[in-house]
C-alpha cells in the first residue's frame, strides 16, 4: 500500500513523533492508521523502560493554589537537560501535573500517575512514557505535597528551580510572598526549635562536644560553649530564628510578631536537591563513541 503525505502528516498530528519514524510506523502497519499508533505507543513504551536508570536531575517546580488560598499542591517533575525543561510540552505537562493533585489530592505519586492528565484524557503515566519517546530523556514525577488549611497559604517561584509554600494565618499577600523568598534565599530547615528533628540535634551536639573538647577547657566551660553553640545553631536553620533577609535587623520571629501573624508550616523544593548527579567527561564519552564505532 502507498504511504501518502497527507497519511504520515495526519499521524504525525495525533502522536507527535518525526516524519520518518510516522512514515516507517505506517508501512510497517501497511497503512492501518490505528495500528500504526498503537505499535508506536508500544515502542513507546520500551523506549521509556529503557531510559528510566538515566539521571534525571534538572525540571521544574509548580505550585498550584485554590482560588481562595485555602488549598494548595507543589509538584516537581524532572527531565535529563535544562534545554528539554524549558520547552513548552514540559511546562504544560508539569502545569497539568500540578492541577491534578490540586484537584484530585492523590496518595502519592503511584496514584498520581494512574490518573488522567486532563479530563477524560491519557493518564499521567501514559503521557509522560509518550513524552519520553518523543523528546529522547528520561522523565519523571518525583514528588509533590497536597496540603489545606484555615489560614491561606503564598507561593514564591525563584526562577523555574526552586518554588516555596507557605501556610499562614492571620497574614496577607505580601507578608506570605516575603516570608516565601526569605524561605528561598535561606533555607531554613523547618519553622522553629520545636520541628528541628532530635536525630539531627543530637549529631549537631556530638559534632560541638568533639570540637570543644579539643580546646583543652574545663568542664563547665565546655558546657557553656555548648549550650550557645547549640543556640546560635538552632537560630541559624529555623526560619523564627533568622535574621530576616530584606531586614537583617530584625529576626524573622519579630516580623511575624509584629504583624500579628503567624507561620505554620511551609514546603520548599529545589529541582534535583538529593539526587546524585552523573559527572560526565565529554572526552572520554567521544571515545567511547570511537572505540564503539
Amino acid at each position: 500500500m502507498q504511504i501518502t503525505a497527507t497519511m504520515v502528516k495526519e499521524l504525525r498530528e495525533r502522536t507527535g513523533s518525526g516524519m520518518m519514524e510516522c512514515k516507517k510506523a505506517l508501512q510497517l502497519a501497511e497503512g492501518n492508521m490505528e495500528q500504526a499508533i498503537d505499535d508506536m505507543r508500544k515502542s513507546g513504551l520500551a523506549k521509556a523502560d529503557k531510559k528510566a536508570g538515566r539521571t534525571a536531575a534538572e525540571g521544574l517546580v509548580v505550585i498550584a493554589l485554590s482560588d481562595d488560598k485555602k488549598d494548595a499542591a507543589i509538584v516537581e517533575v524532572n527531565c535529563e537537560t535544562d534545554f528539554v525543561s524549558g520547552g513548552d510540552d514540559f511546562k504544560a505537562f508539569t502545569a497539568a501535573v500540578a492541577d491534578r493533585v490540586l484537584k484530585d489530592s492523590p496518595a502519592d505519586v503511584a496514584a498520581l500517575s494512574a490518573m488522567p492528565v486532563a479530563d477524560g484524557g491519557n493518564t499521567i503515566e501514559v503521557t509522560r512514557q509518550e513524552m519520553v519517546a518523543k523528546i529522547g530523556e528520561n522523565i519523571q514525577v518525583r514528588r509533590f505535597v497536597r496540603t489545606t488549611t484555615d489560614g491561606l497559604f503564598g507561593a514564591y517561584l525563584h526562577g523555574v528551580r526552586i518554588g516555596v509554600l507557605v501556610e499562614m494565618e492571620n497574614g496577607n499577600d505580601d507578608l506570605i510572598k516575603d516570608i516565601a523568598m526569605h524561605i528561598a534565599a535561606s533555607n531554613p530547615v523547618c519553622v522553629d526549635e520545636s520541628q528541628v528533628p532530635a536525630e539531627l540535634l543530637e549529631k549537631e551536639k556530638e559534632i560541638f562536644i568533639a570540637q570543644a573538647k579539643e580546646s583543652g577547657k574545663p568542664d563547665e566551660i565546655i558546657e557553656k560553649m555548648i549550650v550557645g553553640r547549640m543556640r546560635k545553631y538552632l537560630a541559624e536553620i529555623t526560619l523564627l530564628g533568622q535574621p530576616f533577609i530584606k531586614d537583617p535587623d530584625q529576626t524573622v520571629e519579630k516580623l511575624l510578631k509584629s504583624a500579628g501573624a503567624t507561620v505554620k508550616n511551609f514546603y520548599r523544593f529545589e529541582v534535583g536537591e538529593g539526587i546524585e548527579k552523573k559527572q560526565e567527561n565529554f572526552a572520554d564519552e567521544v571515545m567511547a563513541q570511537i572505540n564503539a564505532g
